[in-house]
């Protein structure tokens, strides 16, 4: 039950972002500039869905974990396998060294940001991380340190069915975060 009067039927943060419009589009700009990547240099839109996924798995945010892994298994060609081992333990999910190393990061900023290391960022760089690539690892992080505390804050409504996430993650991954969302039934 929301903690204050949000839109009935809006899931997550759309709530939250449809109770003040003047907040909800810089936030929207941030997810779109973070995660809706062409994926020509650097991390791809997957990669980044699955860091938003990944953290919001350690923050239990359910609304985030699962709405992002349904983008990163829309855009990942082994799909929710992939996501679903990178939330569970990500030292042994089927990604690349370089990705592992990133959530190494994603996971100290997710603690306290102070967590982050010199010896993280090395092994980062040695697995073929770029300095960009560790900047939006450290920002998608934080960013979404931020956007599950305003979800789970609110006490917005989150439905528990993963189907109900499918094509939310689709349009999230195909069309990005700026548009408008639409109500769910």
């Amino acid at each position: 039950m929301p903690h204050i009067d949000l839109p009935e039927g809006m899931p997550g943060i759309t709530a939250g972002f449809s109770f003040r419009p003047e907040t909800a589009k810089p936030m929207r700009e941030l997810a779109h500039v973070l995660l809706h990547t062409s994926g020509n240099d650097g991390l791809s839109s997957a990669d980044r869905e699955l860091i938003a996924s990944f953290v919001s798995s350690r923050n239990d945010c359910f609304f985030c974990k699962t709405s992002h892994g349904a983008a990163a298994a829309h855009l990942h060609e082994d799909g929710e396998r992939v996501v679903n081992a990178v939330c569970a333990e990500y030292a042994s999910a089927p990604i690349s060294n370089k990705l592992k190393a990133l959530l190494a990061i994603a996971e100290a900023v997710q603690i306290d940001g102070k967590r982050v290391t010199k010896d993280l960022v090395d092994k980062s760089k040695a697995g073929g991380a770029t300095d960009t690539d560790i900047h939006d690892t450290v920002l998608i992080a934080a960013a979404f340190c931020m956007y599950n505390r305003y979800v789970d804050g609110l006490g917005t409504w989150q439905p528990r069915d993963p189907s109900a996430y499918v094509e939310m993650g689709k349009r999230m991954a195909e069309r990005g975060y700026s548009g408008e969302p639409e109500p769910q039934k």
